[in-house]
């Protein structure tokens, strides 16, 4: 085992531990007089979870811990009764909006942006974003029902929106590009590399494909198996939501002989209704266009329409190969739902929405008026109709309770399973077309 100091602050240092298991056998390893069991095996049988949205926007620190970590209780419980190989984090790990509050040039972002903040003052803002940053992931890490699974499940995790603030890259350019929207960013990217990937920019594991680190997308391999993460923030911006390193990574991914399964992990869902319609809605509404940054986030986004083409005529080549099979993961929008997409004769590209975990879910009546929304249907690519159905068990097409998602390979064939806050487990839903 190989320990390293890797980031400093005011009262803590975090140091990172290295060490090898095998991929092909459960192992367990030991730390401070305790061993830890890890079932690491990822040729044959095995189980996979999926968690998103670990909090929420406001006033997520002072949460009562067993009432915001139930979920995360009910994933430990599964992992003893049968375990997990890997812990996919699809995005919003941490809550961080309310880290600009307490400094002056941060007090009123992103609506209030000083114009030319001294070079003294960023480094003030830079140290409290720090700061700030290290308190949640700290208080996070210290949950004891995550911290136990933690401890036993190897995570992989992709970023989203309030790993850096609510709606970046959907802001606009002019508060985004700001010396306080760049130094906003450059301690959340710090931050998600030191707490989640417990790596630093200049020292990036082998899984992220650009080792400069201007986007942080990331892909593993195993038997029969690829778990694909673009980075969907990193080169984001008002009219686009990958820049030329994410499309270069996936162009290349979808090149690759991968037979298997491929799970590709979009922070936001690939496959969703119609957008298009509800941004037309809020120009004629004023008190909805607060909402106008929300769905900009989107792929359904009238914005991003042709880039939302784009990617999913890529996922329609790359599981019409023979022998690949492509599931798209999702989280962020606090509902449980999942979506198809026709690709063939017989085949399908399944998409399964997770989320949140922490995040508690939305009033029923969103939840139905998105269903209302997605019976008009959506077609973005010709002949390649897209549907939103319910989960397993469910009569509407979103289900407004926190969850999360299991996934599990047995004897070759991937089925998926979503615990629901109320509703419990759901039927299992075969993904192999």
């Amino acid at each position: 085992m190989r320990c390293q100091r890797i980031a400093e602050f005011r009262d803590a240092v975090v140091w990172r531990a290295r060490f090898d298991l095998p991929a092909d056998r459960s192992s367990a390893y030991g730390w401070d007089g305790q061993d830890f069991e890890v079932a690491g095996d990822l040729t044959g049988d095995l189980r996979l979870a999926y968690v998103s949205c670990n909090g929420e926007e406001v006033g997520d620190m002072e949460r009562e811990g067993s009432e915001r970590n139930a979920m995360w209780a009910r994933l430990r419980d599964q992992h003893r009764r049968q375990p997990f190989a890997l812990m996919l984090h699809g995005g919003d790990q941490v809550y961080a909006d309310e880290v600009t509050h307490g400094h002056d040039l941060s007090d009123g972002w992103p609506d209030r942006v000083p114009d030319a903040p001294s070079p003294e003052a960023l480094a003030g803002l830079r140290d409290h974003l720090r700061e700030r940053f290290f308190a949640r992931y700290a208080a996070l890490y210290a949950a004891p029902e995550m911290v136990w699974l933690a401890a036993r499940v190897p995570s992989l995790m992709q970023w989203d929106d309030h790993d850096i603030c609510d709606g970046w890259g959907s802001l606009p350019q002019r508060r985004a590009n700001s010396a306080v929207g760049r130094t906003l960013f450059a301690v959340a990217r710090e931050s998600f590399l030191i707490f989640q990937h417990a790596a630093t920019a200049d020292d990036l594991p082998p899984r992220f494909t650009d080792r400069t680190g201007a986007h942080l997308g990331w892909s593993i391999r195993a038997p029969g198996l690829r778990i694909l993460a673009p980075d969907l923030r990193s080169e984001r911006q008002r009219k686009r939501i990958m820049g030329p390193g994410g499309w270069s990574m996936m162009e290349a991914e979808a090149r690759l002989d991968a037979p298997g399964h491929t799970m590709l992990l979009s922070s936001v869902p690939l496959l969703g209704p119609r957008m298009s319609l509800l941004e037309a809605l809020m120009r004629v509404i004023p008190r909805m266009q607060k909402y106008e940054d929300d769905l900009r986030d989107q792929w359904q986004s009238r914005a991003h329409r042709d880039e939302w083409r784009r990617m999913l005529a890529m996922v329609r080549d790359m599981a019409q190969r023979d022998g690949h099979d492509v599931t798209a993961i999702s989280g962020e929008i606090h509902l449980a739902t999942r979506a198809v997409m026709e690709i063939g004769p017989g085949q399908h590209l399944h998409q399964l929405v997770a989320s949140g975990i922490a995040h508690r879910a939305p009033p029923k009546g969103w939840a139905r008026f998105l269903g209302a929304l997605a019976s008009l249907g959506e077609h973005p690519l010709p002949g390649h109709p897209i549907r939103i159905q319910p989960l397993p068990g469910q009569k509407t097409r979103y289900t407004a309770e926190r969850n999360f998602l299991v996934l599990e390979r047995s004897a070759g064939n991937w089925a998926a399973a979503w615990h629901l806050e109320a509703s419990g487990p759901t039927a299992a839903l075969a993904l192999s077309n």
